[in-house]
């Protein structure tokens, strides 16, 4: 006899236990696959250890897709006080960071015990290294694997994306996504740094952090950015790069809120360099490297109105052309995925395929970087673990 399960999910991240436990608790006999040796890969790295797991502050604003309103349904139904009251079930310590994003105090792995009690508490199975190796459907789905067959009556997949490879990710999700006829948009790395187009001097810069305004035609972030040795990073520039296309400059304010024409204007007799006055307002050495080379030692007194306004310009909007992001490897997120206009907003439920469900990352839904993904996570699942 092959075993039977009532739902099978794929994938033991945050979308897929979330999801199982949301099932289990209905009564459903679910049974989690995890093709990696341990749950939450990905959960355990997130926060630089700490897992960001929510952000207070979420709205469908904060998500891309190539149908925007999609996410709504999911996220209304499972907000970010209802995850952060399991947070406090659990005595899990907490504390905002900044912009409404919330923080374990002491680690990561509070987040994936919590959620392995619960899928005991709810009587969830969890088979990690299990590899699904075919998937059929007739009346059932049949699942073939690296441990014999498996059938269920509603499938699951919560496989995420492709970024972060190194953990597990894989274009498993795609894959059986193309096998069923769901359509898949066109994907790229999300929240991810950018490579120089030409990088010059600003390899020496590398581990510098400026507060700046980081803007393209249609969004605009304030945050810190980080020159790395091949470009930028930073929290202001993993957020432009969801919104960032090839060919066009991003442009950055060093020094948001202030004009810098006027602020140079107003010290236009001061005899310390262009470059030892910039370090006033930037890191000496981004100061040096971002001034003019033929005008960063020449007194500010001894420079004409025409040089201090374009020193000012490129302050407040210092253009820069990247050639690529750093690829998958370095995304925190994969934008695009399975077509939203496949799946129901209410469900997840593939609008073809009776029983098959997509949720988390895999789908056309990504979050802003600061806890958004996670909620979209915790939405997806619960909105999925209540029909299947």
């Amino acid at each position: 006899m092959i075993p039977k399960f009532d739902v099978i999910v794929i994938g033991a991240g945050a979308a897929g236990l979330f999801c199982a436990i949301e099932a289990g608790r209905r009564g459903r006999k679910v049974l989690v696959v995890e093709r990696n040796s341990q749950v939450g890969r990905k959960i355990i790295i997130s926060g630089g250890g700490r897992c960001n797991f929510t952000n207070i502050f979420t709205s469908p604003e904060n998500f891309i897709s190539k149908n925007p309103h999609f996410c709504k349904s999911a996220l209304a139904r499972y907000t970010p006080e209802d995850f952060i009251r399991l947070v406090k079930k659990y005595r899990i310590e907490f504390y905002e960071k900044k912009l409404g994003q919330l923080f374990c105090r002491e680690s990561s792995r509070q987040i994936v015990d919590l959620l392995l009690a619960e899928c005991e508490r709810n009587r969830v199975e969890i088979r990690t290294g299990s590899s699904v190796l075919k998937i059929d459907k007739q009346k059932l789905f049949l699942l073939e694997t690296n441990a014999g067959s498996i059938e269920c009556e509603s499938l699951v997949i919560a496989t995420g994306g492709l970024s972060f490879p190194k953990v597990g990710a894989t274009d498993f999700g795609y894959g059986v996504a193309r096998k069923f006829g769901v359509r898949i948009e066109p994907t790229r790395p999300a929240l991810v740094p950018l490579v120089f187009d030409a990088n010059g001097d600003t390899a020496k810069l590398a581990g510098v952090s400026i507060d700046s305004l980081v803007s393209t035609t249609d969004h605009e972030f304030r945050e810190n950015i980080l020159f790395t040795h091949r470009g930028l990073s930073g929290p202001a520039i993993l957020q432009i790069s969801n919104y960032w296309e090839k060919g066009t400059d991003v442009s950055i304010d060093l020094i948001p809120g202030t004009d810098a024409r006027e602020f140079l204007a107003s010290n236009a007799q001061s005899r310390k360099s262009l470059a030892n006055f910039l370090s006033q307002v930037l890191p000496e050495k981004a100061a040096r490297l971002l001034a003019p080379v033929q005008l960063a030692d020449t007194p500010l007194n001894q420079l004409g109105h025409r040089e201090l306004e374009q020193v000012g310009d490129r302050l407040n909007n210092w253009k820069v052309r990247f050639r690529d992001t750093e690829g998958y490897d370095k995304a925190e997120v994969t934008i695009g995925g399975v077509s939203t206009a496949d799946l129901s907003s209410q469900t997840l439920e593939t609008r073809n395929v009776h029983g098959l469900f997509f949720i988390g990352e895999v789908v056309d839904v990504t979050g802003w970087l600061g806890g958004y993904n996670f909620q979209w996570a915790w939405a997806s699942g619960y909105a999925a673990g209540q029909a299947v």
